[in-house]
């Protein structure tokens, strides 16, 4: 079981890379403008690490914790509702398109960064499924500072855009 949910999250994560390239494929090509993206190879050494951190970790038969599964699979909703918010504006990269506002329905209506709070949620998460907290913590912290800057990054393009996320 321990194999199958850590195989559905490389596969979740593997399918996002591919739709998160058809979107911003799309908005480059309607003049978007990418931003910061200097910090962008790092995601892939964090999240990447992640991954390879826990097939490291777990076990074939290692136990998998109810309780933290049915939590990833809320987060999982909650991604599906940032996902279906953005539409063709959901990617993994900082994008923004001139004369385009930032999304202000779903999610966006409660929360700033809603697609942030999802991946540290995922990060934090995921590895508690396997009883693998050091990791869930080792990570957490590793994607803390990162995302603290996209989000500064963010905001910053969006001002000079003249609209505030």
């Amino acid at each position: 079981m321990a194999w199958l949910v850590l195989g559905f999250v490389v596969l979740q994560r593997l399918s996002e890379l591919v739709i998160a390239r058809r979107n911003a494929t799309r908005l480059l090509e309607q003049g978007g403008r990418e931003v910061a993206a200097g910090h962008y190879p790092l995601f892939f050494v964090v999240h990447g690490g992640w991954l390879a951190a826990m097939a490291a970790w777990v076990a074939a038969g290692a136990g998998v914790s109810g309780p933290f599964l049915a939590l990833y699979v809320l987060i999982l909703a909650f991604r599906a509702w940032v996902m279906l918010a953005l539409g063709r504006r959901w990617t993994t990269r900082i994008l923004v398109v001139p004369g385009e506002a930032p999304v202000r329905r779903g999610p966006y209506r409660f929360l700033r960064h809603p697609n942030y709070a999802v991946v540290a949620a995922e990060i934090a998460v995921v590895p508690l499924i396997f009883g693998a907290w050091p990791i869930a913590l080792v990570f957490t912290l590793l994607n803390l500072p990162l995302t603290l800057w996209r989000i500064r990054a963010e905001e910053a393009a969006w001002s000079r855009a003249g609209a505030s996320p």
